[in-house]
């Protein structure tokens, strides 16, 4: 489950790799999503105390929460060497790039970045070209030049 991709090599894209993929990212994308909130209530308690403090000039940090922990949590998990977050792990998912290079915490949170931006500008329908798409490859995975496979084959 906690596989490492060995970066000397291309990652092989077949359909063995590449069957069920979709689902497996949609519970992934809901773990995570878990996941975020679980650390948010934290940092949470932090900004009510700061809040208090600063006589609530430091509750506009709650504006900047989500978004800050969100992409810390995908460029250090899809980031480091599994190249996956946890949900992805749970579901034995990677993201794997097409040249074969190492996905880096930028690339991590560009990809999270376009996902988010390309469903809130063009609606969850973008998410309508993994069905018309070779390799099941969303519309920022088609940017990046990056493929979601599955580990456990």
């Amino acid at each position: 489950m906690n596989q490492t991709i060995d970066q000397n090599t291309l990652v092989p894209i077949n359909a063995a790799n590449l069957e069920g993929v979709l689902t497996r990212r949609v519970f992934a994308f809901l773990i995570d999503a878990v996941i975020v909130f679980l650390l948010c209530i934290p940092v949470a308690i932090v900004i009510f105390m700061l809040g208090v403090i600063t006589l609530g000039l430091g509750w506009l940090l709650y504006a900047l929460m989500f978004p800050v922990i969100a992409i810390s949590y995908v460029g250090f998990t899809m980031g480091g060497p599994a190249q996956a977050t946890i949900g992805m792990r749970v579901n034995n998912i990677f993201l794997a790039r097409l040249d074969g290079g190492k996905i880096d915490q930028i690339t991590a949170i560009v990809h999270s970045l376009l996902f988010w931006v390309g469903s809130a500008v063009l609606t969850p329908l973008v998410l309508l070209v993994t069905l018309f798409s070779d390799r099941k490859r969303t519309l920022h995975d088609l940017l990046l030049g990056t493929v979601v496979l599955r580990s456990d084959v």
